[in-house]
């Protein structure tokens, strides 16, 4: 299956609705999607229809990317601390409601390291989880420590990780991550460092050596979705159709490279 975000821009308050965005999608290629889950960066209320709305259009839901304005705040013993533990719950509980297998969890970057209290709420969630046959992936950014303090700690079937492939080249060339955690890969977020905010541009447009990452992910033996998380920021003067159709020719060239 090859699969996009849907939250890859065209106005801020997204000036194409979700329910054509998606029949867009489809029309470009696409097998399935990736859910932003929550109001946020302009989304607003009402996301939870995106469900029907993409499987109206022939779409398959991979996962959910959870809330991440408040991811630092995990282990805060405060109010901070509860809300974002309650919304990840919350995604558990959604994930099993709607069907859904999968959720995206950013961890804290690295400057804000996960204490015993953070680590006992995601001990919880993962409990959640289990009991609905949930996955949880967890996404590489800069938070390469807190990534190997969960994975290391954590090894239910349940837990895994989500390869994000610009936050690596940005945050972390050095660490194999595909090596360390990749007999664990549940999602990908793939898209190029190029362009005015060096992330989310399409594949070949930036500095990753796709050849080079894609055959790492073969050798995973990962079966899931080959996934793009790219953005329009750089593409402004395409068509919302025209830039899925490039999204969709880019992401189809690297799907290509896992079957060499």
């Amino acid at each position: 299956m090859i699969g996009i975000y849907d939250c890859f821009g065209y106005g801020l308050g997204y000036d194409v609705s979700f329910e054509e965005r998606y029949r867009l999608i489809k029309n470009a290629g696409f097998d399935c999607v990736m859910l932003w889950w929550s109001d946020k960066f302009g989304r607003g209320i009402g996301y939870q229809k995106d469900v029907q709305f993409a499987r109206n259009a022939g779409l398959y839901i991979e996962n959910i990317h959870t809330p991440v304005h408040e991811q630092n705040f995990l282990s805060l013993d405060n109010l901070d601390g509860q809300s974002v533990f309650q919304n990840y719950l919350q995604c558990v509980n959604d994930c099993f409601k709607f069907s859904i297998p999968t959720m995206v969890i950013h961890l804290p970057n690295d400057k804000h390291p996960i204490n015993n209290l953070g680590l006992k709420r995601l001990g919880i969630i993962i409990k959640e989880a289990e009991k609905y046959d949930v996955q949880i992936a967890f996404e590489n950014l800069s938070n390469i420590q807190n990534l190997a303090l969960v994975l290391g700690s954590f090894h239910s079937k349940n837990v895994g990780y989500c390869y994000d492939s610009c936050h690596h080249i940005n945050y972390a060339p050095n660490d194999d991550l595909l090596k360390l955690y990749g007999n664990r890969l549940m999602a990908l977020h793939l898209h190029d460092n190029g362009g005015k905010h060096n992330q989310h541009q399409l594949p070949f447009d930036g500095n990753i050596d796709w050849l080079a990452v894609m055959r790492k992910i073969s050798l995973t033996g990962y079966k899931g979705a080959t996934t793009l998380e790219p953005m329009n920021w750089d593409y402004e003067k395409l068509s919302i159709q025209q830039f899925l159709d490039l999204a969709y020719q880019r992401a189809r060239k690297i799907d290509d490279i896992r079957t060499i």
